[in-house]
C-alpha cells in the first residue's frame, strides 16, 4: 500500500468492521432480551413498572452511531513483527534514558499535530536516517499526535476528522491512526502520542512508545489514572498557567496503582486495575506569562521532585509557552538545553521540538482541506526540516559533552 492509499484503505475498513459491529450490537440486544426478564423476576423487579424517562436523558444528544472496537481494528490492522520490536526497543530505550541507565538524550520530534499521512510518512523516513546517524548520542522518537487538545472549538485532529472537513468520520480515523502507527513503526521509528480520550489509547495498543499529558488535561485525575496502567513511558507538563506542582501531583498519582472503570478492548466497560507506572515525570512547556527552561527553572523543578521523593529529571518541550508560539524561537531554547546538557545537567532528559516538512503554520479550510500546502502544520507553527537537523546536532553534541565530561 502507498502512503496516498491508507485513508482509502482505511474507509474501506472501517465500513466493513461498522457492518460487523452493527450486527454484534443486535446480537447483544437480542441476549439481553431474552436473558434479562429471568434477572429481573429473579430480584421481583416489574419490568411493566418502569417508566418511560423520555426527556431526562439524551436531552442534547443527537445522535448515537456504531464505532470500530480495538479488537476488530487490531485483528485488521495486525502488529507486525517489525512494529513490535520498535515499540519494544523504544520503550525500553526512553524509559532507561528517564531512569538514567542510558546516558543518551531523548528528544520527541515531529508536526504539532499529524492531518497528512503521506506528509507524516515522508517526516518518518527523515527521522529514520536521523536516527541512524545519531544512534550513539540520541533516542528520537517522532510526534504522531492524532489527537489535538483545544481551548475552545477547532478542529480536534486526525482520529477525529480525517478528512479535514467536518465529516468527523472517527471510526475511519481510528482506523487510520493505527495504520499511521504501524507504518512508521515498521520504519523502526518508535512513535510519541498525546491521550485525550479515555478509550483511544486501546485502538493504536502496541504502537506507542512515549503519551505525553498534555497541559489541559494534566489536572484530571481520570486521565492520572489511566497512564498509571500504560505501557509506554509518560511524561506531565505543566499547566497553562505554570503550574509545576500540578504535574508532580500528576506523577505522583501516575507511580500509584488504581482501581477505575474504563473499557476492554472489546469497548465494553470494565473495571481496570494497574501497578502504577514508574516511568511517569514532568514536562516544563512554559506558559502564557513566559519561559520556563532556564537552568534556574530545571534547578526549582529538581527541588519540587526532591521534596516529593521523587527522582530529580525532566523532560523540556522547546515549544509551546517556552518559544512563546513562535516557532523559531525553538532553536534559542534548543542551544540554551543543549548548554546545560553539555555543562553536566544531569536533570534534563529529554527535548520535545514542534517539526514538520515545512516551516511555519496555515489556516484549515474545512470547506476546502485540497488547498492546503504540503508538509505544513494546520495547529501550532513548527520548523523544518533543516532546521530540525540543526537541533538534533545541536543536542548529540551535548549530551556527547555530558557524557565525556
Amino acid at each position: 500500500m502507498t502512503p496516498d492509499q491508507l485513508l482509502p484503505t482505511a474507509t474501506r475498513i472501517a465500513d466493513a468492521l461498522l457492518a460487523v459491529q452493527t450486527r454484534v450490537n443486535a446480537r447483544v440486544d437480542a441476549a439481553h432480551a431474552e436473558l434479562l426478564p429471568a434477572v429481573q423476576a429473579a430480584i421481583g423487579v416489574d419490568p411493566g413498572a418502569a417508566v418511560d424517562p423520555g426527556d431526562l436523558v439524551d436531552a442534547r444528544i443527537t445522535g448515537a452511531s456504531v464505532v470500530v472496537t480495538p479488537a476488530a481494528v487490531a485483528a485488521v490492522v495486525p502488529l507486525t513483527a517489525a512494529s513490535a520490536a520498535t515499540t519494544r526497543a523504544g520503550r525500553r530505550a526512553v524509559a532507561d534514558v528517564v531512569r538514567g541507565d542510558d546516558d543518551r538524550l531523548a528528544v520527541i520530534a515531529g508536526p504539532c499535530s499529524i492531518h497528512d499521512p503521506v506528509a507524516a510518512l515522508e517526516y518518518a523516513a527523515f527521522l529514520a536516517r536521523m536516527r541512524e546517524r545519531h544512534a550513539a548520542d540520541l533516542e528520537i522518537v517522532m510526534r504522531t499526535y492524532t489527537e489535538k487538545p483545544r481551548t475552545e472549538v477547532d478542529w480536534k485532529g486526525f482520529a477525529y476528522d480525517p478528512f479535514l472537513d467536518g465529516s468527523s468520520r472517527i471510526s475511519v480515523g481510528l482506523v487510520a491512526t493505527r495504520m499511521l502507527m504501524a507504518a512508521i513503526t515498521e520504519l523502526g521509528v518508535p512513535v510519541a502520542a498525546e491521550p485525550l480520550n479515555a478509550l483511544t489509547p486501546q485502538y493504536v495498543d502496541g504502537l506507542v512508545t512515549y503519551a505525553g499529558v498534555g497541559a489541559r488535561n494534566v489536572t484530571d485525575q481520570t486521565a492520572r489514572e489511566r497512564v498509571s496502567g500504560f505501557s509506554a513511558v509518560v511524561g506531565f507538563k505543566n499547566s497553562p498557567e505554570g503550574s509545576i506542582d500540578v504535574a508532580v501531583s500528576a506523577v505522583i498519582s501516575a507511580w500509584a496503582a488504581h482501581e477505575f472503570l474504563g473499557v476492554d478492548h472489546h469497548g465494553v466497560t470494565a473495571q481496570l486495575s494497574t501497578t502504577g507506572n514508574d516511568t511517569g515525570h514532568v514536562i516544563l512547556r512554559g506558559d502564557a506569562a513566559g519561559p520556563n527552561y532556564s537552568a534556574a527553572h530545571v534547578a526549582d523543578t529538581k527541588r519540587r521532585l526532591a521534596a516529593r521523593g521523587l527522582p530529580e529529571v525532566l523532560v523540556v518541550d522547546a515549544s509551546h509557552g517556552n518559544s512563546q508560539k513562535d516557532h523559531l524561537r525553538q532553536i534559542e531554547v534548543v542551544r540554551d538545553l543543549a548548554a546545560q546538557v553539555a555543562g553536566g545537567e544531569q536533570g534534563i532528559r529529554a527535548v520535545m521540538v514542534e517539526s514538520n516538512l515545512v516551516a511555519g503554520r496555515q489556516d484549515l479550510d474545512r470547506a476546502d482541506p485540497t488547498r492546503l500546502a504540503y508538509g505544513q502544520s494546520v495547529t501550532d507553527a513548527c520548523v523544518d526540516l533543516p532546521t530540525t537537523e540543526a537541533l538534533l546536532e545541536e543536542l548529540a553534541a551535548a549530551a556527547r559533552a555530558r557524557r565525556a565530561g
